[in-house]
């Protein structure tokens, strides 16, 4: 099943029970963030909020803010069929010969499908705003977070043109607000937006853009996905493939760029890469944290269209789980069978909401040889947007990737500190507010795969006739916790979880505090059970496993604050400090106000929603 746009979308998860409405006025600063927040966290529906205020529109959020409504959204019965449709495409093993190309035939009339389709007439054009009737303020667009530095469009479908090929990007940038007509564009420095803006510089003239909200489903999506750079292949041919037909665009009104004929709302305009640059932040990002301000190229806008009756598309990003987690799966799935053509010996992985993105990677191979989990850990590395991935686990075929308590159980069981771990360097995601230097920085591979003589400092050898290519056992087990009643400078509490983890939490007041408490802890009897030590900040649940990694992998490079010690592996996922070395302001955890909090749980009974996502 397609969508041949939004409204059909949302038609049908109403009838099927997966959006409910919000008759009555909300405020679309902060309110509608704290009530979508709880819904997307317990799973619940989408949200149609009917009545915002000061604005004429409404507005949909959570869309795909659960792993059902993602497959539903891209026309599959779950999202592994997006695996199987693309592995299906690439198989090429049978194509000898007249008979063999004629066999392939489908998989062309697929390939097709792929440009987009140019239309004369489109829904998002019914209605033009020019010059003065152009008035960002009229739509619905959120201050998501209290220390936000204003509105954000958060769902935006920016497309932009290579000056020099002509080559089309559409990618996802989130736009904060200034005025009636200019935004920010948050083009960061890996991001192909920044490359064509670059160029445009270069030639001496503006880069045009246009920006698209809502469209079909699989366009939003595919505005999230890290496309490889494949000519001819861009945003609009992926959502071709996903929809099984050409997609419709039409020509901008007021710039020469193609823009989705079935979206919402069209922002057209230009990008001045000889203007002084916006100051743009803080926002309330992806990581659970905020990005703080720094300087960004503004975006003018020159016209807006829309349809006759549009619908303000939005999400919101902060601490995990959001509806983010869900479209990185997706493309998890599609992309799987690409990586697997380069890596044979991969059999899956997995980005968990924890690790936003690209602070964890959990892969899982079919090992046949020594070093093969550092192989493919590496060649991963080197694979698109993989190479922001800040910590690696590889396991054994056949462990679930996504079964969070169990891969850290593995590598408990099978990755001895110092032994079976390996730092490197590389570039980092420019959002990473902890690593050395911005946008670059350590990583971390952990090989938890079974053991072959040679891992271990054996003198056998895993050929066959030399041991028979055994592998070694996980022979370590996690010891009964042990009581730890010490009073210890800033620790506040601690928790040992039962599988060789002892997480500590600290209220870190002065520099190398937490250093020394991991190396104190370390070496105490109490760590005679354990493997790896968790230093957390104070705003951290000890007993919440993914509250704890959420924490950890955002506030570690892991050249700087991961260290073996005493034969335990120790994580500093603490702030850190100037008189550390630390030269960048480090941000604050994103919460909501009390106040917005309490006026929520107040009008919950107003919004008419059911108590159980309150």
């Amino acid at each position: 099943m397609s969508f041949p746009d939004l409204p059909s979308f949302i038609r049908l998860l109403e009838e099927r029970g997966e959006l409910l409405r919000v008759t009555v006025p909300v405020s679309r600063e902060l309110e509608i963030t704290e009530i979508a927040d709880r819904l997307v966290k317990k799973g619940g529906p989408a949200l149609l909020f009917e009545n915002v205020k000061d604005s004429p529109f409404p507005l949909a959020i959570g869309l795909l803010g659960t792993r059902e409504r993602v497959a539903l959204s891209l026309g599959v019965p779950d999202l592994d069929e997006l695996a199987r449709r693309v592995r299906d495409l690439i198989d090429l093993s049978g194509a000898k010969g007249v008979g063999g190309m004629l066999s392939q035939l489908p998989k062309l009339r697929d390939a097709m499908h792929l440009p987009p389709r140019r239309v004369r007439r489109a829904a998002s054009q019914e209605v033009v705003w020019r010059g003065d009737e152009v008035d960002l303020g009229k739509l619905p667009i959120l201050k998501c977070w209290p220390l936000d530095g204003g509105p954000f469009v958060t769902l935006p479908l920016v497309i932009t043109r290579d000056p020099e090929t002509g080559e089309r990007n559409m990618g996802m940038y989130r736009m904060q607000v200034i005025d009636r007509a200019t935004t920010g564009m948050h083009w960061q420095r890996h991001k192909t937006g920044t490359r064509h803006l670059e160029k445009a510089r270069k030639l001496g003239k503006r880069l045009e853009v246009a920006v698209a909200l809502g469209g079909d489903p699989a366009l939003i999506y595919a505005a999230t996905a890290p496309l490889p750079p494949i000519p001819g292949l861009d945003e609009f041919a992926l959502a071709g493939f996903l929809r099984g037909q050409r997609y419709p665009v039409v020509r901008g009104i007021t710039v020469d760029l193609d823009v989705p004929a079935n979206a919402e709302f069209i922002l057209e305009g230009y990008v001045d890469p000889g203007e002084e640059w916006f100051m743009e932040g803080p926002f309330g990002d992806h990581t659970g944290f905020y990005t703080l301000p720094d300087l960004y190229p503004r975006f003018h806008v020159t016209a807006i269209t829309m349809r006759r009756a549009p619908v303000y598309p939005a999400t919101i990003v902060g601490r995990p789980p959001m509806e983010d987690a869900y479209l990185i799966e997706a493309s998890e799935r599609l992309f799987l069978p690409a990586a697997q053509l380069v890596l044979p010996e991969l059999s899956d992985y997995h980005m968990p909401p924890a690790g936003v993105a690209h602070n964890l990677v959990v892969t899982s191979i079919k090992k046949r040889f020594p070093g093969e989990a550092y192989k493919t850990a590496n060649g991963l590395f080197g694979l698109g947007q993989m190479m922001f991935a800040k910590v690696m686990v590889v396991l054994d075929d056949g462990v679930k990737v996504n079964d969070f308590e169990t891969v850290w159980r593995e590598v408990a069981a099978k990755a001895v500190p110092g032994r079976d771990t390996l730092t490197t360097r590389g570039p980092i995601d420019a959002l990473d507010h902890s690593s050395r230097g911005w946008s670059y920085g350590g990583k971390l591979i952990i090989d938890a795969t079974s053991k072959l003589p040679e891992e271990t400092g054996s003198g056998l050898g895993s050929r066959e006739g030399q041991n028979d290519g055994q592998t070694e056992a996980a022979d370590w087990v996690p010891a009964p916790a042990v009581p730890f009643t010490e009073v210890v400078e800033g620790v506040l509490d601690t928790f040992q979880a039962g599988d060789g983890y002892w997480i500590i939490r600290i209220e870190k007041t002065r520099a190398f505090q937490s250093r020394e408490v991991g190396e104190l802890l370390a070496r105490h009897p109490a760590a005679a059970g354990i493997r790896h030590l968790l230093l957390v900040d104070e705003l951290t649940d000890v007993q919440n496993i993914q509250d704890v990694w959420w924490t950890i992998l955002n506030n570690i490079d892991p050249e700087r604050d991961v260290w073996v010690l005493n034969g335990r592996l120790v994580w500093d996922g603490t702030r850190k400090l100037a008189e550390e070395g630390f030269v960048r302001p480090w941000p604050p955890k994103i919460t909501m106000s009390p106040d917005i909090q309490a006026k929520v749980e107040a009008r919950w009974h107003l919004y008419g929603l059911p108590m159980r996502w309150r």
